[in-house]
């Protein structure tokens, strides 16, 4: 059936905008009369209302998920039926436009009949397959408010161990964009102003001092190869990992990377165990669960790991000797996970790897830093040293030419 847009004013005397699916606008009409709407404007959507869903969808952001997953379990476990939750969840997020809307839309399917798990898996690019196979374990065991509260504590906490990684990265990164800026300026603006008196002393410069006025002289000419050439790197790294042959190469060596590599590790390993233990707890089965885990590891190398475990669980394997085989993941979590198989609660153990190896992420980038920071401040210091000695050089020359 063709979708139609539709503005209509609802029993509370406020204006609601969306889009439906009807036989014809006359239909559409109809039916928003019986549940209480007072049609204002009906029309055929198109390709540019498409877009338009489009682009208003992709500003969702993982926080907006976990705010709607948290105070809907929320409301379900206090009784509320589903369709009511979703409406007073509905009026709570009025002031988050995109989410009221996203519910608006779910709560309409809802009241179609359909299931939430399939009402959400029908806003395409906003649910993850991990997060609507959550969902539908839930309804088929009557556990709704509580897979809810589940997802709730998942996302917050992977919220979190996006946040911790971003936001140690912050002081680095705008130590190194400081430090490169001021390598520029001294270089194109500070050298340049003793230039002209080194010229007219009329004696051979120091080697040190002759090296800096070139690259300083090589950088207000050619300023834009230097942006031309970052670009065309960027450029280039983009193209190797939007393929997944090439993107596979690069995740191998980003993990044999001393420091980072053991970062990228950590946070694989405690997205892998978190996801995998909640999935297991919800009653999705070990091989379901393996194949939904795959699909949420960024690093290929380790997603393939997880895809040749899952075919030798078929034969009959256990996942931690599956998984140790490939000498990818830390022993210690592999042992776990094996003592947590022996004793029938693997999915503990799973949240419990989970937690050890969000606190092992935090120490490894703590040593990251703490070899970056003094790295980048001792490498500045020593360019901007070298820089001001072979000025001070040059100087001393010419003064030695004047007496």
């Amino acid at each position: 059936m063709p979708l139609f847009t539709y503005k209509a004013v609802n029993t509370l005397g406020e204006t609601e905008e969306g889009i439906k699916e009807a036989v014809d606008e006359q239909s559409l009409i109809s039916a928003l009369q019986a549940e209480g709407f007072i049609p204002i404007r009906v029309a055929q959507a198109n390709s540019r209302s498409f877009l338009g869903m489009g682009l208003k969808k992709s500003k969702l952001t993982q926080k907006d998920i976990a705010l709607m997953t948290g105070e809907l379990s929320t409301l379900l476990e206090s009784g509320l039926p589903l369709d009511k939750s979703l409406q007073v969840l509905m009026d709570l997020t009025e002031d988050n436009e995109r989410l009221s809307k996203l519910i608006a839309r779910v709560l309409d399917k809802v009241k179609g009949g359909a299931s939430l798990a399939s009402s959400l898996e029908q806003q395409p690019g906003i649910f993850s397959k991990f997060y609507l196979n959550m969902i539908r374990a839930g309804e088929a065991g009557g556990g709704l408010d509580e897979v809810l509260t589940r997802m709730s504590d998942y996302l917050e906490r992977s919220q979190e161990l996006k946040d911790t990684v971003s936001t140690a990265l912050i002081y680095p990164v705008i130590l190194l964009v400081m430090s490169l800026a001021s390598l520029f300026v001294m270089l194109t603006f500070v050298v340049p102003q003793f230039t002209e008196m080194f010229e007219s002393a009329g004696k051979a410069l120091p080697v040190s001092t002759q090296i800096v006025v070139g690259l300083a002289n090589w950088l207000q000419s050619y300023w834009w190869a230097l942006l031309l050439g970052i670009i065309m790197a960027t450029s280039y790294m983009r193209f190797q990992l939007a393929d997944p042959v090439r993107k596979k190469v690069w995740d191998g060596r980003f993990l044999r990377l001393p420091l980072a590599g053991t970062i990228i590790t950590n946070k694989e390993t405690a997205n892998i165990s978190r996801t995998l233990g909640t999935l297991l707890g919800n009653g999705v089965s070990i091989l379901s669960a393996l194949a939904i885990v795959r699909e949420t590891v960024d690093n290929l190398v380790l997603a393939a790991a997880i895809a040749d475990a899952e075919e030798q669980l078929k034969q009959g394997k256990h996942l931690s000797d599956a998984m140790l085989e490939k000498h990818l993941f830390p022993k210690m979590a592999m042992q776990m996970i094996k003592m947590g198989e022996e004793t029938g609660r693997l999915e503990e153990m799973l949240l419990r790897v989970a937690a050890i190896y969000d606190k092992q992420l935090r120490v490894s980038i703590s040593r990251l830093l703490a070899f970056l920071e003094p790295a980048l401040i001792i490498t500045l210091g020593m360019m901007i040293a070298g820089i001001i000695v072979s000025i001070l050089l040059a100087i001393l020359s010419v003064n030695d030419l004047a007496f």
